[in-house]
């Protein structure tokens, strides 16, 4: 047998190292297949050796008529007639046996019952030999016969069953939420099972991959970690934004530790029984302990650790804190664990359970933040690999246009400038299909046939430049990369910026920012005495930074250095405010106050450049897009000298990973938050 399968190893694949024909799965359907048609054998057999009921007046009318051959007399129960194979063709026999049917002609051809009655049973057999038939008497009942067909027939029902149930009964099959509801449904890797993805794979996060690394170090050469007393971590967890990465470092300890690895996700524990949750933690946990050293991953793990006692339904059973409390109890409870590691990650760590977030249970917290420039060069480098690059194409400028995105927003500007590249015919992937890319994911996909008539393009081309305007003019203001009337998405114009990637915001720059913002509504009410409705994502970023700087910054005088934000989230189902009345309308009053300010402002900026701004909206109805270096035509240079990158085209994310795009919609409803900012 070794020798057999190093000969298979060793054979080689077809078709450049793939197998073509890779082994397929027995399909079990063909045994239920069998199974049928040995049972449609079984009854057509039946059928076809039964015989016929008479009664004993017909069986003395065809004895004088000489047809019958033989008969067999079943002690006590019945005799089976045949008929002779020269007599089956007379019409009566005919009909009821097909001369075209061979098996007719076998017999027992009738039937008839004379009970338990020996006198009866002695005249059949005399008057049978009185007609030289032949007479077999039968002293043995056949009802064991009738008894293993029925046992036969119950047998192979039971083993029809028993495959439906084991494949019903798997963790994947239909029936598994059935048979195996309380077992785990974690996949597994082991015994030579791997993602196939390591810490070489992983590009940045240079941080988390050392907590990670430590951890597989620890499994790999304890001896090394205990010789000093240390004890390996219980658990760790994998905390930030979506797209940052958390799976993929997931993958990538299954990849490198050589132990048992359970994957699943925390709403395979959900379910609508009682108790189910709670079952597959235990199982779960069983299974781990058998194979430790193991580690346990789940992910979305805020499914089942909200934090307790937030249950809107006061009184009833919580499916979901049973569950809780069972993988608190499995992670460090009475009974220690030892030799199994639970990794857990989430974008919701203000929910989860502080008893799941104390040390003994996680021990470690593992943020896993927004790449950096030096970790968007890696993550674009990576991303980059399959993809046939322009020789022009340079990793550092599109790392520089591309702030605030995470890895998973990288990997889909790549692949959009692929597909770009592949519309166009390329035979390369070139500097602008990325460039193109992030205004296609960023803005949307352009709309140039939108009919839009000459009365709105000028409104939009006014608001736009009011943007831009502001912007230029102001001291921390993004500086502003293009301005364009086409409409892209829900958005009918937009203008793209290119911020600072800063840490910290002052009072200063956060007030420019709401001033550029307002520039829209301030250049249509200036320029035509009113306004539209399509300043509504500028009025909602406004608006969420006024009181942003009122109620969670400490930014206004009246409020003062007070902060209303919970980072604990406990105040989430409460039903009243962390302060008064008379606060809250001195909140509103305030934020009021600051959102007048700047729209004043803005106003004012707009109206001592009225010339300028007439002129940028004029270019715009007339190029339909201009850049960055068309507005130094008509401004000059901006009078803050700050190192900047002179940028063809546009990035349009502000450093909290939002979109920085000030937009102008035809009505509310065609407006989409989450596109335009």
């Amino acid at each position: 047998m070794e020798n057999k399968d190093k000969q298979r190893k060793e054979t080689p694949k077809v078709g450049g190292g793939k197998n073509e024909r890779p082994d397929k799965a027995f399909n079990f359907y063909w045994i239920y297949g069998i199974i049928g048609v040995v049972i449609l054998l079984l009854m057509m057999f039946n059928q076809k050796s039964a015989a016929l009921d008479i009664d004993v007046s017909k069986y003395e009318q065809f004895l004088n008529a000489g047809d019958v051959r033989s008969i067999v007399v079943v002690q006590n129960e019945s005799v089976l007639v045949t008929i002779k194979a020269d007599s089956l063709k007379k019409k009566e026999h005919l009909e009821k046996f097909p001369a075209a049917n061979a098996e007719s002609k076998k017999g027992p051809h009738y039937v008839f019952f004379i009970g338990n009655s020996d006198r009866l049973q002695e005249q059949v057999i005399e008057g049978a030999r009185a007609h030289n038939v032949d007479v077999k008497i039968d002293r043995v009942n056949d009802t064991g016969k009738d008894v293993m067909q029925v046992l036969m027939f119950v047998g192979l029902l039971g083993l029809v069953w028993f495959f439906m149930m084991r494949r019903m009964g798997g963790p994947n099959g239909p029936g598994g939420q059935i048979f195996n509801i309380g077992k785990s449904r974690a996949q597994v890797f082991e015994a030579g099972k791997s993602t196939n993805t390591t810490f070489n794979d992983v590009a940045g996060l240079d941080e988390a991959k050392e907590e990670l690394q430590e951890i597989v170090d620890f499994l790999k050469s304890p001896k090394r970690y205990t010789d000093l007393g240390a004890k390996i971590p219980k658990g760790a967890l994998l905390v930030g934004p979506p797209g940052t990465g958390k799976t993929l470092l997931a993958k990538a300890v299954a990849g490198e530790a050589s132990v048992p690895f359970f994957s699943l996700s925390g709403s395979d524990f959900v379910e609508m029984f009682v108790g189910v949750g709670a079952s597959r933690v235990r199982d779960l946990f069983k299974q781990a302990k058998e194979k430790s050293p193991s580690i346990i991953f789940i992910d979305e793990i805020d499914a089942i650790g909200r934090a307790r006692g937030r249950n809107v339904n006061m009184g009833s059973n919580d499916e979901r804190e049973n569950t809780l409390n069972q993988l608190l109890t499995e992670m460090d409870g009475f009974g220690t664990n030892s030799g199994v590691i639970l990794i857990g990650a989430t974008n919701r760590a203000d929910v989860l359970d502080r008893a799941l977030m104390r040390p003994g249970r996680f021990d470690r917290q593992i943020f896993v933040d927004m790449p950096d420039l030096n970790e968007r060069v890696a993550i674009l480098r990576v991303h980059l690999k399959p993809l046939k690059l322009d020789t022009a194409v340079d990793v550092e400028f599109l790392a520089r246009q591309t702030p605030g995105f995470s890895g998973a927003d990288l990997a889909n500007i790549c692949n959009e400038a692929a597909l770009i590249a592949a519309r166009k015919r390329k035979q390369q992937v070139e500097k602008q299909d990325f460039l193109d890319a992030v205004d296609r994911v960023i803005g949307g996909l352009e709309k140039k046939n939108k009919i839009i008539t000459a009365e709105e393009k000028k409104v939009i081309a006014y608001h736009e430049a009011g943007h831009a305007t502001v912007s230029w003019l102001t001291e921390h203001a993004s500086p502003l990369v293009k301005v364009t009337i086409v409409p892209r998405g829900r958005s009918l114009g937009a203008a793209w910026y290119l911020p600072d990637e800063r840490h910290l915001t002052t009072t200063e720059q956060m007030q420019d920012e709401m001033a550029s913002a307002l520039g829209g509504r301030a250049a249509e009410e200036t320029m035509f005495g009113k306004v539209s409705t399509g300043a509504l994502s500028d009025l909602e970023k406004v608006t969420k930074q006024a009181y942003a700087m009122v109620t969670i910054y400490g930014l206004n005088d009246k409020i003062g250095n007070i902060s209303f934000y919970d980072s604990s989230g406990q105040n989430e189902y409460s039903f009243g405010k962390p302060y008064s009345e008379r606060t809250a309308q001195t909140i509103d009053e305030e934020v009021s106050n600051i959102v007048e300010t700047q729209y004043l402002r803005a106003k004012r900026i707009l109206s001592e450049n009225k010339d300028k701004l007439t002129a940028l909206a004029t270019q715009l109805l007339e190029k339909e897009v201009i850049f960055k270096e068309d507005l130094e035509k008509i401004f000059g240079k901006r009078e803050w000298e700050r190192e900047e990158v002179a940028l063809l085209s546009p990035t349009v994310k502000n450093g909290n990973g939002q979109p920085a795009v000030a937009a102008a919609d035809a009505s509310p409803s065609s407006v989409d938050p989450s596109v335009v900012g």
